[in-house]
């Protein structure tokens, strides 16, 4: 079976992330991953190839879509997507179309995307089937209404099944989609899709990382870095204004900080040995397994790292929309997670003294985390039916 996997980030990583994990679960299939965005420097599936859209994201005022290309207009990219985009479909003619986040978001891109379900509709590439692949909480919107309506209308009009990659006693999706009994496509909730994190690496990366047995190592993360920040750079004054203790900083600003928020990090980090700082880890997942504590913004992937890693961990949701605070506090309920409700200097350091006094206990939460394996058996039966 061959899948076009469309994934389209245009802020954060978490999007590209999720769709990656449920590329790598349909580990039976060819895979074409087309993304939009800035792509982060990870490795992919053997089954997985990658074709790279000219890229697109947010503007720096979160009202529109840029190119990431500062010397390239904003309609031609449009054009050469669009074109690149049908080019694929005719080249490759798959049996499944799987949409990350569309038509719940990314109405932005419906330049590209309405003329493919159109040309799929009508039969040009074949029988393919559509599907959304979707996260857990949705943002808010005040329209009157009129976003879920055309929600709808598309999901009815074009798609075949609708994936919701949630634990429905964490988050379902009629507590955020008002007209969810309107849907009279399938829904399927499949767990949260979530990495797994490497077997037996905390010591090796503890070497590599020159922690001892006797320190407490401490990650902070930043998601993508585009709106963390403020939080690193409160992470790391509060961290050095620390009593003198066995305790070492890693952090992670995210691949799209700014290049001098970054270099104020490592400026303010400068002589201090116990911190290092970097932009990204490929290996992130396996890295809060060799970690003492966590001090992150509340993103999905984020969440699902910490459930899977199990490391003391304390959160800053973003505060523009609801989603990761309501994503935070339910999880909150089933394990220790902290939230912060601000990153003022003294609500971090009593975060990071709670944290790095709490040992690691293993714990059962009963969340499922089984997401992206269950998502890869569901696209496989739909194909089959």
């Amino acid at each position: 079976m061959k899948v076009i996997h469309y994934c389209q980030h245009v802020l954060g990583m978490g999007h590209f992330f999720r769709s990656l994990e449920i590329a790598r679960a349909l580990d039976r299939e060819e895979v074409i991953f087309v993304a939009g965005g800035e792509r982060p420097d990870q490795p992919l599936p053997p089954n997985v190839e990658y074709r790279q859209l000219p890229g697109l994201c947010m503007n720096e005022n979160f009202g529109g879509i840029m190119p990431t290309d500062a010397d390239r207009e904003l309609g031609e990219v449009k054009e050469e997507r669009t074109a690149t985009l049908f080019k694929i479909f005719e080249e490759e003619k798959p049996d499944v179309f799987l949409i990350e986040l569309f038509p719940f978001g990314r109405k932005a891109f419906r330049f590209e995307l309405l003329p493919i379900l159109d040309a799929i509709k009508k039969g040009r590439f074949g029988d393919v089937k559509v599907i959304c692949s979707l996260r857990d909480i949705l943002v808010e919107r005040d329209d009157g209404g009129k976003h879920e309506a055309r929600v709808v209308k598309y999901l009815n009009k074009y798609f075949d099944l609708l994936l919701i990659h949630s634990d429905p006693k964490i988050a379902a999706l009629d507590e955020t989609f008002q007209v969810f009994d309107q849907i009279r496509i399938p829904c399927q909730y499949t767990g949260f899709a979530a990495r797994k994190p490497a077997k037996n690496v905390r010591d090796k990366i503890r070497a590599d990382l020159r922690v001892s047995d006797h320190d407490k190592l401490l990650i902070a993360s930043a998601g993508g870095g585009k709106v963390g920040g403020p939080l690193m750079q409160s992470v790391l004054e509060s961290f050095i204004k620390l009593p003198p203790q066995n305790s070492k900083l890693l952090m992670l600003s995210g691949p799209f900080l700014d290049d001098d928020k970054f270099e104020t990090l490592r400026s303010t980090a400068s002589g201090h040995d116990s911190i290092t700082i970097k932009r990204f880890a490929a290996d992130f997942t396996d890295l809060l397994t060799a970690g003492d504590a966590m001090i992150s913004m509340a993103g999905y992937n984020t969440c699902m790292d910490i459930l899977t890693s199990q490391i003391p961990a304390a959160v800053l949701p973003f505060a523009q929309n609801h989603e990761q605070r309501m994503r935070a506090e339910r999880i909150a309920k089933y394990i220790p997670l902290g939230i912060l409700e601000s990153n003022e200097q003294s609500a971090m350091t009593k975060a990071m003294h709670t944290l790095l006094s709490r040992e690691r206990t293993a714990a059962d939460h009963g969340i499922d985390l089984e997401g992206a394996r269950n998502s890869a058996e569901l696209i496989r039966k739909l194909r089959i039916i």
